[in-house]
């Protein structure tokens, strides 16, 4: 590949805000034992990372070095774990580049469960998130033979992964993030449901049900849903066989008993009416945001590694369905720098430089693999394998705006499609040529005996005249029979029979993540994602270090910053034109649509949040995630202002001041302030919000 030229657009222009160079400071900038900083400024911290990834390169890195500083400063922008801790080595040793992460299945032990703890920490400490899922625990109540009384069940577990992750302070300068799943058919689902209702549990968890087709036609038809757990070997005498269901699960215990499907027999507990539950699910997610919805199913039917795993868990913002200790890094593509000529007569989006940062990006993101700097063996081993990567990216909303295109138009549509089809297409063909050039992930080189389950999920091997028990090469497997590279091959058809031939360098590609801090920092605060501006100029919650609650960073949209420096200077809100949208302006209907658009170009999942307005009706609100079914997305997360409920990251001014909280003082009397008033408590001056959240929560100076 030839050494890109630079092309001018004007999008770079506009001055980094100070929020965001204040972030970078603080998340991003490598500073050494004593605080003093090493990166001299966001360039150094570029230059540092692309040095790192094309040391990689070996005897071609000085040849590489130009071409990844070129795509850094035209877009590209790998996750936080990799710009706070590429080239870092010298400074911290023991931290890892990557983001994402999942545990180990957690088998129904005591001993299982605190190794899974220990491993948990050690992930935590290096840096990256993780997710569990913790529905293998047996429910609340059940009997465990080998300590002859009931157990207290799987949330009396997360507790524990709760509490350590609260006291390991994450590196790099973050709190530990963790996500825990749960299938609506166990016992507990309930408790589950409502476990964060209680103030300050599981503060360190976001939560997600792992939704099953089955469950979702059981609620579309009104009928029973049995809540039940496989039959421990030292119940098989007491239970009849119509008290058993067969279920896939994600594993097998010694003793239990599994059909010629592989399916588990599974004690009923209890038999109540879907749409109770669905009902319960809807309330909790309406009220307090949680917990998510994984269409579990659907994530695994287009898994392209549909051959060799399943996923039961994500990492914690649930763009990474992963297996038992799948591990996956991540990075964005910062769409707003490609956008030419901004609220100009025609203004465009340069296609041909965003391919050429594409290809340059995924060649730096797989590069990441061999210095990723997991803590654990069985993670390295899963990377190593795979090599998946999720390649995302940010900006669309501030994008659209400046391109005059309404979020969540038909136009608006049109283009997600395509800015996702794109990337998709570029990424594969990195592919294919860097599987030529440095071998292809060895789990594709690997073959793989048929099994029944594989062949009555994907019939068309049966016509292609394969059989049970035959063994075929991965590679073949993942380009053409998985369905994800099906639709890559609608487009691109010459390009997957290659990668059936030659085999992929890493088996997934892309994910669009929420960069939060990465958006408002190097992406001088575009809007996150796939999402829109939440607003034109509000307040960020952000933890800084020292501060006893969160500090409250007034911001204003990237799309606001550039039209005042190529516009009007001294624009205000209501100046804006028409194509100016904003988070609540977009109807879920519209969210749930460009999720849509993007879902089916992207391999792994997005996250996205369809923001609701406080008033908005309950009903309307379930058909949001009925809607999400029927539209084959991997999963839905809706979030509606409730201040009663939490503070959120994100915080319009109207809303602080319309919101009133009441603190109780030691002599049994009441303050009753307004979220936004600022307050001196114990020396150091607060916001009321944020001060009533982190004393409510429990987390007041504990950042």
């Amino acid at each position: 590949m030839s050494t890109p030229t630079q092309v001018a657009h004007t999008s770079s222009e506009v001055p980094m805000q100070g929020p965001s160079r204040d972030i970078w400071d603080a998340k991003y900038r490598l500073k050494d034992r004593h605080g003093k900083p090493v990166d001299k400024d966001p360039a150094a911290t570029y230059e540092r990372v692309a040095r790192a990834l094309a040391a990689v390169e070996g005897d071609a890195a000085e040849a590489w070095l130009p071409k990844f500083r070129w795509a850094l400063e035209n877009g590209a922008i790998p996750a936080g774990r990799i710009m706070s801790n590429a080239g870092a080595e010298a400074y911290k040793p023991s931290v890892s580049l990557i983001n994402c992460t999942v545990s180990r299945t957690i088998r129904d032990s005591m001993r299982d469960i605190l190794e899974a703890v220990v491993d948990a920490g050690m992930t935590l400490k290096a840096g990256c998130g993780i997710g569990y899922e913790l529905s293998t625990l047996r429910h609340k109540g059940a009997f465990v033979f080998g300590a002859g009384a009931g157990t207290n069940g799987p949330l009396a577990f997360m507790d524990i992964f709760d509490k350590m992750c609260f006291t390991v302070a994450s590196a790099g300068g973050r709190r530990g993030a963790q996500m825990g799943t749960f299938d609506v058919g166990h016992p507990d689902v309930q408790a589950f449901i409502e476990a964060k209702r209680e103030a300050g549990r599981l503060r360190q968890f976001n939560l997600s049900l792992l939704i099953t087709d089955e469950f979702m036609e059981a609620v579309k038809n009104d009928a029973d849903w049995p809540l039940a757990f496989p039959l421990h070997p030292g119940e098989k005498d007491d239970v009849d066989e119509n008290e058993l269901i067969y279920r896939d699960w994600p594993v097998v215990e010694e003793g239990y008993t599994v059909d010629d499907q592989g399916r588990v027999a599974c004690r009923v507990v209890e038999v109540i009416k879907a749409r109770a539950l669905w009902d319960t699910i809807m309330r909790s997610t309406y009220d307090y945001a949680e917990p998510g919805f994984i269409l579990i199913d659907e994530v695994n039917r287009m898994n392209n590694n549909w051959f060799c795993e399943e996923i039961r868990a994500t990492n914690p913002c649930g763009e990474q369905g992963l297996p038992p200790e799948g591990a996956c890094l991540l990075g964005s593509v910062n769409l707003t720098r490609f956008v030419i000529d901004p609220f100009g007569n025609k203004p465009r989006f340069d296609w041909d430089r965003y391919r050429q940062v594409v290809a340059i990006f995924t060649r730096m993101l797989d590069n990441v693999v061999e210095i990723s700097g997991l803590p654990l063996a069985g993670q390295r081993r899963e990377l190593e394998a795979k090599r998946r990567h999720g390649m995302g990216f940010l900006g669309l909303g501030s994008t659209l705006t400046m391109l005059k295109i309404p979020y969540g138009s038909p136009e608006s549509l049109a283009f997600t499609e395509e800015v996702s089809k794109v990337l998709a297409v570029e990424g594969w063909k990195q592919a294919l040529e860097l599987s030529r050039e440095k071998g292809m992930a060895p789990a594709l080189a690997e073959e793989y005996a048929l099994t029944p389950k594989m062949l009555r999920e994907r019939p068309e091997l049966k016509k292609d005249g394969y059989e049970v028990g035959d063994r075929v090469p991965g590679r073949l497997l993942h380009a053409r029979y998985s369905r994800y590279m099906q639709k890559i091959a609608e487009v691109a058809p010459e390009l997957v029979a290659q990668l059936a031939e030659h085999g992929a360098r890493f088996t997934h590609h892309s994910s669009i993540a929420p960069t939060g801090t990465i958006s408002l920092s190097l992406g001088n605060n575009a809007s996150n994602g796939i999402e829109p501006s939440f607003s034109h100029r509000y307040f960020r919650n952000v933890i800084q270090s020292g501060k006893k609650t969160k500090e409250q960073v007034e911001v204003v949209s990237f799309e606001l910053a550039a039209y005042r420096h190529f516009i009007a200077a001294d624009a205000v809100e209501s100046d804006l034109p028409d194509y100016f949208i904003t988070a609540d302006a977009v109807t879920p209907t519209q969210h749930v649509a460009v999720q849509a658009a993007a879902q089916g170009w992207v391999d792994s999942a997005i996250s996205k949040t369809v923001n609701v307005p406080t008033d908005f009706p309950f009903e309307a609100f379930k058909d949001l995630y009925l809607d999400a079914y029927a539209s084959r997305l991997k999963g839905c997360t809706t979030f509606r202002f409730n201040p009663e409920a939490f503070q959120g990251v994100l915080v319009r001014e109207d809303d602080l001041k319309n919101t009133t909280y009441v603190f109780e003082l030691e002599n049994g009397e009441t303050v009753e302030l307004a979220g936004d008033e600022k307050v001196i408590y114990d020396g150091e001056e607060h916001n009321a919000a944020n001060l009533y959240e982190a004393l409510k929560e429990g987390t007041y100076g504990k950042w």
